[in-house]
């Protein structure tokens, strides 16, 4: 698995991201990642579910449609099917390390860089995927951003990739493919990649990583709906009270049943509302918390705040404006000069390219 690639090379001209909200790939024909075909897909929620534990791909058939969909939209005829896969950093743990020394060849620096993740990670690192870049050698100080994967977690969106008809050529976590598209200079950059299951906030210096930091809001929001009684819809929900053992003289009634129903729908609304102030919670939160690390880091507080993920910019500066976060100005990671004039952009929020187009620029 590569991380953050200094080189395209060979690597694919395809790339395609899967987020728990659905699917985007893209095309690019050069280096300059100059998107020249963009596609979208979506499925069902709760198709994808990413995580650190074997079974994020739930609709398996749900999924691999979507992305032989949306890839089969973008790929040219007589190309190859080679593509870079960008996958959720909900599914993976990036960490900063920092070695008083490491071995130059990666065959040597890879067992030690293992080694000091064993007690970093909350799986078995011996059944992980691990990869690392070293981003900073000064003398007495190797600083490297390594990253881990299940490999089971791994297997299974190679896996769809592949029967949907493609090669995965390279896999890449959300953020840091969205950093990859980042051109590297000296000025410190504030990302913040959210979306309705989790938000990443990173900071990046001249090409080297400051802070990446991911906060898995699905966990709080399935922990908001265990605490509510079981929701189904009024069908199914008349259903079930048709079926019910009677209780007293009369049992239940049509105006219970009624009643009953429209209980359910006001405590479901009710979750939906507390999911989601929870949701904004985190993600202000989360971005307060990177600015403040900004601030005392760099000595100099951050005016921009570069939007990667599904949210868009235009809800996250909303967001953050609502929950009292001032002077951070929002902005698109793509803007319109990173999109050929004959892709087609009207059904794919700017948003949803920033993995992919960083995916396949050098």
């Amino acid at each position: 698995m590569e991380i953050l690639p200094t080189s395209l090379g060979t690597r694919p001209r395809l790339a395609v991201e899967v987020r728990s909200e659905g699917v985007v790939a893209a095309r690019a024909e050069d280096a300059a990642a100059l998107l020249t075909a963009v596609a979208r897909s979506e499925w069902a929620e709760g198709a994808l579910t990413p995580g650190l534990k074997a079974g994020n791909v739930v609709d398996r058939a749900a999924v691999v449609a979507a992305v032989r969909k949306a890839l089969d939209g973008v790929a040219s005829q007589g190309r190859g099917r080679d593509v870079t896969v960008v996958i959720p950093d909900a599914a993976v743990r990036v960490l900063l390390l920092e070695f008083d020394e490491l071995p130059s060849k990666a065959v040597e620096a890879l067992p030690v860089v293992r080694f000091r993740l064993k007690k970093l990670l909350p799986f078995e690192v011996d059944e992980a995927v691990v990869s690392y870049q070293v981003m900073a050698n000064a003398k007495g100080s190797v600083q490297v951003v390594a990253v881990a994967v299940p490999k089971s977690v791994l297997d299974e969106y190679e896996g769809v990739v592949t029967a949907a008809g493609y090669l995965p050529g390279a896999v890449l976590p959300s953020t840091l493919a969205a950093l990859a598209g980042l051109d590297e200079t000296e000025a410190a950059t504030l990302v913040v990649n959210a979306g309705p299951g989790g938000v990443t906030t990173a900071i990046v210096k001249g090409g080297i990583l400051l802070l990446h930091r991911s906060v898995d809001m699905a966990g709080e929001t399935a922990a908001v709906g265990a605490a509510a009684i079981s929701l189904v819809d009024r069908e199914s929900s008349a259903q079930e009270w048709a079926q019910q053992e009677a209780v007293g003289p009369g049992g239940y009634d049509r105006f219970d049943a009624e009643a009953a129903m429209q209980t359910q729908v006001l405590e479901k609304a009710e979750m939906r509302e507390i999911a989601a102030t929870a949701a904004t919670r985190e993600v202000t939160q989360a971005v307060s918390v990177a600015a403040a690390y900004f601030e005392d880091t760099l000595q100099v507080s951050p005016e921009v705040a570069f939007s990667a993920g599904t949210m868009g910019a235009e809800a996250l500066a909303t967001m953050l404006q609502e929950s009292g976060i001032e002077g951070l100005r929002v902005r698109e990671m793509v803007d319109a000069a990173m999109l050929d004039a004959g892709a087609v952009t009207a059904r794919v929020p700017r948003g949803w390219l920033a993995g992919v187009r960083g995916a396949l620029k050098n």
